[in-house]
């Protein structure tokens, strides 16, 4: 399983646990009020699907030339901020950090 596949599904189960727990509250809270809670667990999003890398991407748009590679750079830009936040997240530091980024970003990016 990828890094982006574990992070999604981490993050839906996260979503979903947030969620029960803001639906039982809400109930709660209905409940002594004499109201109707808000289905708070069918709020919570399912998981996107699995995005494809930047280079499967720009081979699906057709780009060439300066466009692919104005379109990779923005891309790849973007994964490494993303992992970055990824990483803080998971209060990565050092080494384990530098390698958990850097695997991200090149499967993101895809090449």
């Amino acid at each position: 399983m990828t890094f982006q596949a574990r992070c999604l599904r981490s993050c839906a189960a996260l979503l979903l646990s947030t969620a029960a727990l803001f639906g039982a509250a809400a109930a709660e809270a209905a409940s002594h009020a004499g109201g109707a809670a808000p289905p708070a667990a069918a709020a919570a999003a399912a998981p996107s699907p699995t995005s494809t890398s930047c280079n499967q991407q720009a081979t699906d748009k057709k780009l060439a030339g300066a466009a692919k590679t104005s379109f990779l750079s923005k891309c790849e830009r973007e994964a490494t901020e993303r992992c970055e936040a990824a990483a803080t997240e998971r209060k990565l530091a050092g080494a384990a950090r530098t390698g958990n980024v850097n695997k991200c970003v090149k499967e993101a990016v895809g090449g």
